[in-house]
């Protein structure tokens, strides 16, 4: 069968491609403004992109079409496929019927930290020789590949509350059916579809819906909107986790913090002392994940002293705090961070790594939530862990430029400096490399390609050092 694929460098239609491949299906796809990556990924596996979206990359007539949910009327590709009434259907339905279907299907879903948590999870059953299965919304440095089909009946899925398709306004994760579910947190995101957090709380409901009473769902103790969405009905087990003592009821799992970066912790089951992970993660957002990537795993067979050892060598994902440089003393990082609480929580990790060590953030608010300034009171905030921070404003935001200017003009004169604005990628790096102190800590926050600002800083830096 040949399948063409709408949005294709997209993290999940791009994993999507991988495993129709793997079926033995001929596969193709069309996408504009393309990066790694995904993009150089699917070329690794011999997939062919085609740029832009055109009437004529139907041509040949494919069998399927898988349509992202980027995609809307007035797509020319789109506007093609229903005018030759080509069979189509959103990736998510057809993950469930030609992939998922009579699995045991392990769900990680969250506002954030879901590709890591999956990825986590994954590591946890490779290594214990379950052969997973998997589809991660990124690239697991542990993995040559986002997705593949696996030896055995699990099934690691990153399961997002975005929408389907055009024609499919129910979140990804409903066509799912896990058995075992990890909900790391819920926060209000996605603006662009939901009217508030109440509508994201009912969507992660639906979830809730479909896990059978003999599965389990793994979520922290502390989360109101989590409480909520549960509140509306549960009828499969639940276990909570924990950090330290932040909850008065004991948790089923906690974390003791043995560094105060979280590179290491003891893994506490039942107030049981499981075994102690040193890893090069920081963050206790990564404790967390760590947490509940164990607590499931454990459903599937897996002993928590096997899952520790297991984290103790995991690696990570690219563009999750992915070292990507050290150049003269300058350390350069790539994030994915695209919320205020990923941001605030990422660079609260490395300030508890580096200590008094300058740390520059160079911040792109580039989803559609961020563009809107749905988060604009909290987003100067979110940065406090950072000495400065450059925002780059890209997509013509008044909001953004306005928000910079009223913070600075309420500062003091040797503070105002610590917040500005970039309308380019050249002027962000001209302004990050004038009076950089070393050693530092640069980390480029944006779940986009930023204008290739990675490899020019790199350049730069490079350059720098030269002359």
């Amino acid at each position: 069968m040949h399948i063409h694929i709408l949005g294709i460098c997209g993290t999940f239609m791009g994993s999507l491609a991988v495993l129709a491949r793997e079926l033995g299906h001929t596969v193709t796809g069309s996408d504009q403004g393309v990066y790694p990556p995904m993009s150089t990924q699917l070329e690794r596996e011999g997939i062919r992109l085609m740029e832009g979206y055109h009437e004529d990359h139907l041509t040949p007539r494919p069998d399927l079409v898988l349509i992202g949910n980027a995609m809307s009327r007035g797509n020319p590709e789109v506007e093609a496929v229903l005018n030759r009434n080509i069979d189509y259907m959103s990736g998510p339905e057809w993950l469930a019927r030609e992939v998922l279907r009579h699995r045991w299907v392990l769900a990680v879903a969250g506002t954030h930290g879901k590709t890591t948590t999956t990825s986590m999870l994954l590591w946890i059953l490779e290594q214990a020789g379950l052969a997973p299965g998997y589809l991660v919304g990124g690239v697991p440095l542990d993995f040559p590949v986002s997705a593949r089909l696996g030896g055995s009946d699990f099934f690691v899925i990153e399961a997002d509350e975005y929408d389907s398709a055009f024609f499919d306004k129910r979140s990804k994760f409903v066509h799912y059916r896990p058995h075992t579910v990890i909900l790391n947190n819920l926060e209000y995101d996605h603006a662009d579809i939901f009217d508030s957090v109440e509508a994201i709380e009912r969507q992660f409901h639906h979830l809730v819906r479909t896990v059978p009473s003999r599965g389990l769902i793994v979520r922290p103790a502390l989360d109101g909107h989590l409480d909520n969405a549960l509140a509306m009905g549960c009828w499969t087990p639940v276990q909570d986790t924990a950090i330290g003592s932040e909850i008065s009821r004991t948790a089923d799992w906690r974390a003791e913090l043995l560094s105060d970066d979280g590179s290491r912790f003891m893994v506490i089951h039942h107030e049981q002392p499981v075994a102690t992970v040193t890893w090069p993660l920081t963050g206790e957002h990564n404790v967390r994940n760590a947490l509940a990537a164990i607590a499931a795993a454990r459903h599937v067979g897996v002993t928590p002293d096997h899952a520790v050892a297991a984290l103790c060598r995991f690696s990570g994902v690219r563009r999750r705090m992915e070292r990507i440089a050290e150049i003269n003393g300058v350390t350069v990082y790539d994030d994915f961070a695209h919320h205020p609480t990923a941001i605030a929580t990422t660079l609260a990790g490395l300030r508890h790594q580096v200590g008094d060590e300058t740390i520059l953030a160079l911040i792109e608010p580039r989803s559609n939530t961020m563009k809107q300034g749905v988060h604009r009171e909290r987003l100067l905030d979110s940065a406090g862990a950072a000495d400065r921070v450059l925002w780059a404003n890209l997509n013509d935001m008044d909001w953004l430029e306005t928000l910079v200017s009223d913070w600075q003009a309420g500062a003091d004169a040797p503070d105002r400096e610590r917040h500005t604005v970039g309308t380019s990628v050249e002027t962000l790096i001209a302004r990050a490399l004038k009076g950089l102190p070393r050693p530092c800590h640069i980390v480029i926050m944006s779940n986009g390609g930023f204008g290739g600002i990675h490899g020019k800083l790199v350049a730069a830096l490079q350059e720098e050092t030269r002359t």
